[in-house]
């Protein structure tokens, strides 16, 4: 065969445009690696085991450890801390066995993770101020107790925790490991609530309170994401698929009882107060009251807007079934006429003393919540008290 000089010149031109184009490609290539590789540099993660693809996690700015978990928190009396702690200011409450602790967002968003014992129970307490999820888990795994900190990367906007002792990464989300030796577990959820300072000093005159004396220097009391709490704004950092159901920034009150998973907006509860409903074979009622405001919204916390505080209990005490209304500003049973405060106890009335059992639930951003559970059906009220849920279909 026979190749003029025209179509000589032409393959030349070709071979000598591909050996660039792969050239460049093979240093795109290393560069990529070489990034990835300065990403897991100093940490002894087991990244061969995982639950997700590696480019799901990205850096959320400070590296590893870059936000400060406290290991060794430190309490206070609550009448020491009149004039320092507003009493709108939210706290997340846990009470185990009698025993109540509050933990201040105003300090939580400066370190995010606190690793604490409640009652003897080894607890770590979490805040994603990126996806405002409060969550608290008990940090036992087959029977070894775990440290956790603050990896530096996100998934879905959302913390990406990591244990000190086998440096396994973990979803703050749901509690699961995603990546490392410990993949397959899932950390068990303990029962809590944002309410107000306020709130909390009357439920719990005797609990304690998280001090500001962290071993670290912070501006506690101040708002370091300004403004991030716009309805209209999207989330940070944020990579994922929203959910055409609600804005992605529309704040939620979430449940999920074994694989059914459930969200009643804020802008139902905070008009209802109550909603008393049924999911699987659960009675619950889901409470929202004034008194807490937003901790990302204005540069002083406690002079941000209210969001208010909010609760989910069984309805069922001692095989009676209750049904809430909230009349003159409190929760009131219909069956008894008692009253009921934010954390679930009777302050009046034939049941006076009497705890509702909590149940988990969170309060948080609706595009994480959506982003991890897609198939979470939607709480719709009407004029008429009646509800319609709005199943989202899966594909």
């Amino acid at each position: 065969m026979i190749i003029s000089d025209i179509s000589r010149t032409r393959l030349s031109f070709v071979l000598f445009i591909s050996m660039i184009l792969c050239s460049s490609f093979c240093i795109a290539v290393d560069q990529k690696d070489n990034k990835k590789a300065s990403i897991w540099k100093g940490w002894k993660t087991n990244t061969e085991k995982r639950t997700i693809e590696l480019d799901e996690l990205m850096s959320g700015g400070p590296g590893k450890n870059g936000i400060p978990s406290i290991n060794k928190p430190e309490f206070v009396e609550i009448a020491s801390l009149w004039g320092s702690l507003a009493a709108n200011e939210p706290v997340i409450s846990i009470a185990i066995e009698g025993n109540a602790k509050a933990y201040p967002l105003q300090i939580l968003m400066w370190h995010e993770i606190v690793n604490d014992k409640l009652s003897e129970v080894p607890i770590t307490v979490t805040f994603c101020p990126l996806c405002y999820s409060a969550i608290v888990y008990e940090r036992i795994v087959d029977g070894k107790e775990y440290t956790f900190g603050v990896s530096g990367f996100l998934r879905n906007s959302d913390l990406v925790m990591y244990d000190l002792e086998s440096e396994t990464l973990w979803q703050q989300c749901t509690g699961e490991a995603i990546v490392g030796e410990l993949v397959g577990k899932k950390l068990k959820q303990i029962p809590s609530q944002i309410i107000s300072f306020g709130q909390f000093r009357k439920a719990w005159p005797k609990g304690k309170v998280l001090s500001k004396e962290t071993g670290f220097k912070r501006n506690y009391g101040k708002n370091p994401y300004v403004g991030y709490d716009n309805i209209d704004a999207r989330p940070f950092l944020f990579r994922g698929k929203t959910d055409g159901r609600m804005k992605p920034m529309a704040r939620i009150i979430t449940i999920g009882i074994e694989d059914k998973y459930r969200a009643y907006p804020h802008d139902i509860t905070r008009r209802t107060k109550v909603i008393n409903d049924k999911l699987l074979d659960r009675l619950i009622v889901v409470f929202h009251d004034d008194g807490a405001v937003s901790a990302v919204d204005k540069s002083s916390i406690k002079e941000s807007s209210h969001i208010g505080s909010t609760g989910v209990f069984s309805r069922t005490v001692d095989a009676k079934q209750l049904t809430f209304k909230y009349k003159d500003k409190e929760f009131v049973d219909e069956q008894t006429n008692s009253v009921w405060d934010i954390t679930g106890r009777a302050i009046k009335g034939a049941m006076k003393g009497t705890q509702l059992k909590p149940i988990n639930h969170e309060d948080t951003f609706a595009f994480v919540w959506f982003a991890f559970r897609p198939e979470t059906d939607i709480y719709k009220a009407h004029s008429d008290n009646q509800k319609t849920i709005d199943k989202k279909k899966v594909k």
